[in-house]
């Protein structure tokens, strides 16, 4: 059984990034997004920190934070082979009523993925605050490339941002 990560998440998140499960990268590394081919961290340094290269993990779950952002996975557990989402099975979902409890101010959902989404829905219904289903940053969605996927997460975090007088 796959165990997926703790929430990065602290008092002042207001959104909240969803992802499915951790690959087998992220796993073995015990870091969200690790796998050399995901653009996850690159798309939020490119955003946020103006595409300087994080200088190591800790580096990059600071940025998250310092901007509101938090991070956590649809599925607490789940079998899988390898790491593609079409081969989860008996998924158990992360306990979001308990995590939106502790940490009310979150306003928004960005979900990295479809399966994200599709996990989350099956799991818990519609989210009842704002939320984006986003192009997955995983190197197994190919079909848009870089830019295109940088340029709908910017357009998502700006949305949500200007309502709290922040910037991408």
């Amino acid at each position: 059984m796959l165990k997926s990560f703790p929430p990065i998440v602290r008092p002042q998140t207001r959104i909240l990034i969803i992802g499915s499960m951790p690959g087998q990268a992220s796993l073995d590394a015990q870091e969200y997004y690790a796998h050399p081919r995901n653009q996850f961290w690159r798309i939020i340094f490119d955003l946020f920190e103006n595409g300087r290269c994080p200088t190591n993990y800790a580096d990059k779950q600071a940025v998250i934070l310092k901007h509101g952002l938090g991070l956590w996975d649809t599925l607490a557990t789940c079998r899988r082979k390898g790491s593609a989402d079409a081969h989860i099975t008996c998924q158990k979902p992360n306990d979001f009523p308990a995590l939106f409890a502790r940490f009310p101010h979150i306003h928004t959902l960005l979900f990295n993925g479809a399966a994200a989404f599709a996990f989350y829905k099956r799991a818990f219904g519609l989210p009842s605050c704002t939320f984006v289903q986003l192009p997955s940053t995983s190197p197994a969605h190919a079909a848009r490339s870089y830019e295109e996927k940088k340029a709908c997460w910017q357009a998502a975090l700006a949305r949500v941002l200007c309502h709290t007088n922040k910037t991408v």
